[in-house]
């Protein structure tokens, strides 16, 4: 029964630390490689960098007044709700494609984008 989830490439739970910019501090993040290659993902269907999609992640997590000590943990439950909630599901997917182009057009119209700068990098 088990086998689906016991038989896993090791390399997927391998703990990946990447150095991230989160409203304008550098940090780390550790998370296991699956999960990073799910917030690749994600960042890729809304058409920005990962590191663009992590830090909007975070100013809104802010904005809405949720404690942001455990970002990891936040960032593994993204995760989570995008395999069960988003993944295809074509009208979730519609949606978050339509709140990337108003979300991220707003920051680049105010200029906080810096051309050629890369927000997260492996550490």
């Amino acid at each position: 029964m088990c086998q689906i989830f016991a038989g896993q490439d090791p390399a997927r739970f391998r703990m990946v630390t990447r150095r991230v910019r989160l409203s304008g501090h550098s940090t780390s993040v550790c998370l296991e490689a699956a999960f990073w290659d799910t917030l690749e993902e994600i960042a890729e269907m809304q058409g920005v960098s990962l590191g663009r999609f992590l830090s909007k992640l975070h100013d809104e997590v802010l904005a809405r007044g949720v404690e942001r000590r455990n970002f990891a943990g936040l960032l593994r439950c993204a995760c989570l709700t995008y395999a069960r909630d988003v993944k295809g599901r074509r009208p979730c997917i519609e949606e978050l494609e339509r709140e990337a182009q108003t979300d991220f057009s707003v920051i680049e119209k105010a200029g906080i984008e810096k051309a050629g700068t890369r927000e997260c990098e492996v550490a």
